[in-house]
């Protein structure tokens, strides 16, 4: 998709980072821009640059103020911001795919989603496991994925009471967004599904599995290939 660029915003964010905000909205339209904005980074900054962190409509650049100064750093920002365009949308690179046991047990918010979308069980996993998904951004716990986005018949609201613990590998849904939880942590989205792959690990490169800008799809896998995949059947529990 090629549009035309909203003009961007550089902010400051604290002593050795600038804010980058490049849309009002979500769309996933804005990710050939930031993933664009990324690689000018990784190549403008060079060993002064410490982190990229790419969001929905933002990107938050951390440098090394030993290395470069805040005005330069500012600076090489506004120089690429001004001829800036959007990475080729067409990619070589299958979207990663991650089976997921979509059941009652793993997944107690799939009678929500069948009431909200007026589907039958079939029609919701049909529905959230069809779409191509792309990563938005990685945060609230390390590796997890906020992924978008999803179809608007089953943009449920998140729950009105979060878990106190959602069991590592539960696929969920909140509003347009869909993820998976890397470990055993509290939460408050709708939980689908369960999947066997294990997405964050300190031993692998990059540790996530997921990363800003991949293609992510679903796949429905039953009870039997789950477990022969490592799955824990265990279910969820209740809420206090």
């Amino acid at each position: 998709m090629t549009r035309d660029l909203p003009l961007p915003r550089v902010e400051h964010a604290g002593i050795d980072a600038w804010l980058v905000r490049l849309f009002h909205d979500i769309d996933e339209g804005n990710m050939p821009w930031l993933t664009a904005l990324v690689r000018r980074c990784e190549e403008a900054f060079g060993p002064a640059l410490v982190d990229l962190v790419p969001s929905y409509t933002t990107l938050l650049v951390h440098y090394d103020p030993l290395v470069m100064s805040g005005l330069e750093a500012r600076q090489r920002l506004l120089v690429m911001l001004a001829d800036l365009a959007p990475e080729d949308e067409v990619s070589t690179a299958a979207a990663k795919e991650l089976p997921v046991w979509y059941d009652d047990s793993v997944g107690p918010e799939l009678a929500r989603l069948e009431r909200a979308s007026g589907l039958d069980r079939r029609g919701v996993i049909e529905l959230h496991s069809a779409h191509e998904y792309r990563v938005f951004a990685l945060g609230f716990a390390p590796g997890f994925a906020f992924m978008g986005s999803v179809d608007e018949r089953l943009a449920v609201p998140r729950l009105e009471t979060p878990r106190q613990q959602v069991p590592a590998g539960s696929v969920a849904v909140a509003g347009r967004q869909t993820s998976a939880y890397p470990r055993l942590s509290p939460g408050g989205w709708n939980l689908i599904g369960r999947t066997p792959v294990t997405l964050f690990d300190r031993e692998r490169e990059g540790f996530s599995l997921l990363q800003v800008g991949d293609r992510v799809r679903f796949a429905a896998i039953e009870r039997r290939e789950f477990e022969r995949l490592g799955g824990d059947t265990t279910p969820v529990k209740e809420r206090a």
